[in-house]
């Protein structure tokens, strides 16, 4: 499926660059940024840099042009270190270079991306694993990397992190079961069914899960879209920092992102004994019937 689609990737300087801002090295980090402390069990952005410093042993420093230094406490957590890299500091980094993490999985068709958002345990990450079985590809998990420069479309980084699912959600998405994420997180990483997809593609459409009795897309109208592309999650909070942004400015782009972007509510049942069934259905809708 990707060597099919290769034609309609697009030349992009974002993946090498976060990547290689993502170094690590180890050694002391600071205890504050920027003149002020930084306790345990918080994060400081400012400027160009930001300090991570958790409960369980950690601290993460990022600089720009820098990396990230990691100091671990000798009875830290080996596992965690991934976490902590791929999720907070990896969103930090993106918004400091100017790119919008946003809280979504995603799958690609035909050179566009189509990506599923709603709050942790709302199937984002099961159903585009899923999607793979219908030979929709993986762009991310959790985590959607957005370069939103362009005032005529979205574009979308491929994904950082590697996909995580639960046991039975393994076994719903036929995904091939690798280690466990941490002795105390009960997922495992995952190999998804349709492979990965690793180039910048624009995006499609955000689709924004909710619980039903049956499978509806409803398109998403007015204000409605400004509230959604708001996202609570600490990733949009992270980016309006990065970018010294008021509250007016914080609003301008949300409603210019919102006026491109196509957007729908899906609703799809969570019964795993219809996940084929909706899975299907979702596929069939994606590859062909929401094109004019």
């Amino acid at each position: 499926m990707a060597a099919a689609m290769d034609q309609t990737a697009l030349s992009h300087p974002g993946p090498a660059l976060l990547a290689a801002e993502a170094t690590v090295h180890y050694g002391p980090v600071p205890m504050e940024l920027c003149g002020q402390s930084v306790p345990p069990g918080s994060m400081r952005l400012q400027g160009d840099g930001c300090l991570l410093r958790t409960t369980t042993g950690y601290a993460l420093h990022y600089t720009k042009g820098h990396g990230v230094t990691i100091d671990r406490a000798p009875d830290a957590d080996p596992a965690e270190e991934s976490l902590w890299l791929n999720g907070s500091i990896y969103a930090a980094i993106a918004a400091i270079h100017g790119y919008l993490p946003f809280h979504a999985s995603a799958v690609v068709w035909q050179g566009r991306v189509y990506a599923f958002s709603g709050p942790s345990g709302a199937g984002k990450s099961t159903l585009s694993a899923a999607l793979g079985q219908h030979g929709l590809p993986l762009l991310c998990d959790d985590t959607l990397v957005l370069d939103v420069v362009d005032p005529k479309r979205v574009l979308c980084l491929p994904g950082h992190k590697r996909l995580k699912l639960t046991a039975e959600a393994i076994e719903l998405t036929r995904a091939r079961q690798q280690e466990k994420v941490d002795p105390v997180i009960e997922k495992f990483y995952a190999e998804p069914p349709g492979g990965i997809w690793r180039e910048v593609l624009p995006l499609a459409e955000l689709l924004f899960l909710h619980e039903g009795d049956a499978v509806a897309f409803t398109p998403i109208t007015g204000a409605e879209r400004i509230g959604r592309i708001n996202d609570d999650h600490y990733t949009a909070d992270l980016f309006a920092a990065a970018r010294g942004e008021d509250l007016s400015e914080r609003f301008a782009r949300i409603a210019r992102i919102a006026s491109e972007v196509s957007m729908h509510l899906l609703v799809r049942p969570m019964d795993g004994t219809r996940f084929a069934e909706t899975t299907k259905q979702i596929a069939a809708w994606i590859k062909g019937d929401n094109q004019p």
